[in-house]
């Protein structure tokens, strides 16, 4: 397996390095100490999983998880950051990124992370979905994720969509903007897209009509509900 790690700052990398060779094995670790080696590394080897910090120079970050994500289109992304913001962690769940642990966490739960996100799952601190704020908006937004953030060890085959989920795809399958279904639903518009990213995942699929139909074959939804 070839990993791609990312960080400006060289005792982290080199302590990331380790903790991965340690315990993957027959793994190949390629180090990029800023954007743009990031993206030589991208242009030069195939990857099967990209580890990166957030802030780093070179680029500005959401440009760069961007732009990655188009690159990569199905290979795992994961953030590893000091920054600690529930914004910001929303904001690159909605980019496509699969993970978002912070720098503080211990060893085990970064392997067990990692791991959930090589299943196919999604990984978000359990510290930023539990803390309260008075943004009632971003509130929501963050409760709806712990639909979607599942630290235990699962197979792809294994996850099945939330119920909130399945009400995300009978939107989609009436034809709804994320917009006109985040209002059905009482949801965030950002909290749609993250439920649709982690959809997509879990059905393996790529794209809106295939969500819909992979939902009917695996019986989450109706012919009928689907139009079909």
């Amino acid at each position: 397996m070839n990993i791609l790690i990312a960080d400006d700052h060289e005792l982290f990398l080199q302590g990331l390095n380790l903790v991965l060779q340690t315990h993957f094995k027959d793994v190949t670790i390629t180090k990029a100490k800023d954007y743009n080696e990031l993206f030589e590394a991208l242009k030069k080897d195939t990857f099967q999983l990209v580890i990166t910090d957030l802030a780093m120079p070179g680029a500005n970050s959401m440009d760069a998880l961007s732009k990655m994500h188009q690159i990569l289109k199905d290979t795992p992304i994961i953030v590893i950051s000091a920054v600690f913001d529930r914004e910001i962690v929303q904001k690159t769940i909605e980019i496509g990124v699969s993970g978002y642990i912070p720098k503080s966490s211990p060893n085990e739960l970064m392997l067990s992370a990692i791991n959930l996100v090589l299943a196919g799952g999604v990984y978000i601190p359990k510290e930023l979905l539990d803390d309260t704020t008075n943004d009632n908006e971003l509130n929501q937004g963050i409760q709806s994720l712990k639909d979607v953030s599942l630290l235990s060890d699962i197979t792809s085959k294994e996850k099945r969509l939330t119920p909130r989920q399945i009400d995300v795809i009978k939107g989609i399958a009436k034809g709804l903007p994320n917009k006109l279904i985040a209002y059905e639903l009482g949801l965030t518009e950002g909290t749609v897209k993250v439920h649709m990213t982690v959809i997509l995942k879990t059905l393996g699929v790529t794209n809106r009509t295939a969500a819909v139909m992979e939902a009917v074959k695996r019986g989450y939804i109706s012919k009928n509900e689907a139009g079909l």
